[in-house]
């Protein structure tokens, strides 16, 4: 580990460990807005790390940097119980790096570890940052806490490689393990998806698309993880207004993003609009949003849209945090509660598609 994050987790854990009391008199008074209380971990540190004037948005090679070391920093102590292995899997144009998480293989309610399903992650970053050393430790933690494999994907990223680049990896590297589950340790027919933030929004597009097998995606996921999903790329919902500046994400950081990943001329495909478009057929899915996020009302209204089409869907609102909690599991205890309860609702849909059905196993290729 690079030692500048190794002496600033050194220094995020002594702060994190002052006294309440403490902490409350460098946050202020506690931040409430739309009936919502932010945590007080998380206003203690949006009072020291955010600058009073936020500067424009970076470069994407600064934004990246930037990004990877405070998620680095912020990542909380390494996982238990849980081994990697480097892996590779197909992509659209080549191979993608991949890294696969097995928690303990100690029998899990009567379950060996290695016949349970398998959740194919895609990480964060707004389309153009993240990769999978910045999402190590909360793939270690869903691994542990559901029990099952996770396979983390290292899609390409904007602008470098523009939308659909991002949508046509994570589509075939996604169809690849579903007919290749055996090679990653996990049962056929028990591959489930998930993301946060951008990554959010693909594990969605790819269930979205691959529910339509005329369309040459037979096999799809049987159950979607999705914390603080983006779902609009042009959204002017109420939280992008009230949440939009001081709560790390900011509208202008949101903006510019999309304008790096999605040209002007490919604003109008479906494929982003996921909310706008027919999701009947979906599979069951667990969305986990923010309540001082800017992306919540997006994740919010899409989990509407989905029950009107009939689609078992469970919404988790953790009021009290923000965007990008879910890598944030080394500040106080509230992001890495709220990423065990998503993994526990990950467990119980594999638990229960295995004693309720019996598993279609799909021709290898």
């Amino acid at each position: 580990m690079d030692r500048r994050v190794r002496m600033a987790r050194g220094a995020l854990r002594a702060v994190l460990a002052l006294p309440d009391r403490m902490k409350r008199v460098v946050a202020g008074p506690p931040d409430r807005v739309d009936g919502q209380e932010l945590d007080l971990d998380v206003q203690f540190l949006r009072r020291l790390l955010s600058p009073r004037s936020p500067g424009p948005v970076p470069a994407v090679e600064e934004l990246r940097a930037g990004q990877a070391f405070a998620d680095l920093v912020m990542a909380g102590p390494p996982e238990a119980g849980v081994r990697t292995e480097e892996r590779a899997v197909p992509g659209a144009t080549g191979e993608l790096r991949a890294r696969l998480y097995v928690p303990d293989p100690v029998l899990r309610d009567g379950v060996a570890a290695g016949e349970t399903g398998l959740l194919v992650y895609l990480h964060g970053g707004g389309f153009v940052a993240g990769d999978l050393d910045t999402h190590d430790n909360l793939c270690a933690a869903l691994a542990a806490d559901a029990g099952v494999r996770v396979l983390a994907i290292d899609y390409r990223l904007a602008p470098e490689h523009p939308f659909p680049a991002a949508v046509d990896d994570c589509l075939a590297a996604f169809t690849h393990v579903a007919e290749h589950a055996e090679d990653f340790g996990a049962s056929p027919g028990r591959i489930a998806i998930g993301g946060d933030s951008a990554g959010g929004s693909l594990a969605l597009t790819v269930a979205r698309e691959t529910t339509r097998p005329a369309d040459g995606h037979p096999h799809g996921p049987v159950f979607v993880l999705a914390f603080f999903p983006c779902t609009h790329v042009d959204g002017r919902t109420r939280s992008r207004e009230i949440f939009g500046e001081g709560y790390f994400l900011t509208t202008e950081a949101l903006d510019t993003m999309v304008g790096w990943y999605v040209p002007d001329a490919l604003r109008e495909d479906p494929r982003l609009r996921i909310a706008e478009e027919d999701l009947t057929g979906m599979p069951p899915a667990y969305v986990a949003t923010a309540g001082f996020d800017p992306l919540r009302d997006e994740g919010e209204e899409l989990v509407e849209r989905m029950r009107e089409a009939g689609v078992p869907a469970t919404l988790r609102r953790h009021p009290e945090l923000t965007h990008g909690f879910a890598t944030s599991l080394g500040v106080g205890v509230r992001p890495r509660l709220a990423v065990a309860e998503a993994a526990g609702a990950l467990r119980t849909a594999l638990a229960l598609l295995s004693a309720d059905r019996p598993v279609p196993v799909p021709p290898r290729a």
